[in-house]
């Protein structure tokens, strides 16, 4: 059976430079495709961002696992991102969430403790 070896979440976006830039906000690499879509890397971390028309509501979401939830917190909440948490859950993980500017959802955590 062939193996996977890389996942990457596609967010919808309606402005790609405002999505773009919102991403460099957190501390991740961005590039441009044709206009039309995006990538944002970080440590081996890679999220897709794809145009799609105004009139198009829905979102994604992925979960990132981190090695400190509450630092990446802090610095997330230090460019102004919309940063929920984090909190300690019943799972056994301390996480939060990032909304970015299209309501495309990252929740992250890292194991309680850390």
């Amino acid at each position: 059976m062939a193996s996977l070896t890389r996942m990457s979440p596609i967010f919808p976006v309606h402005d790609l430079n405002a999505s773009l830039a919102h991403y460099e906000r957190l501390g991740f690499v961005t590039r441009e495709y044709e206009g039309i879509y995006g990538f944002a890397t970080r440590d081996g971390i890679e999220i897709h961002l794809g145009t799609v028309p105004h009139d198009d509501d829905r979102t994604a979401a992925a979960y990132l696992y981190v090695e400190d939830s509450d630092d990446l917190a802090r610095v997330w909440r230090a460019t102004g991102a919309d940063v929920r948490g984090p909190e300690d859950t019943e799972w056994g993980q301390h996480e939060g969430v990032v909304i970015d500017p299209d309501g495309n959802v990252i929740r992250f955590g890292s194991p309680m403790g850390t």
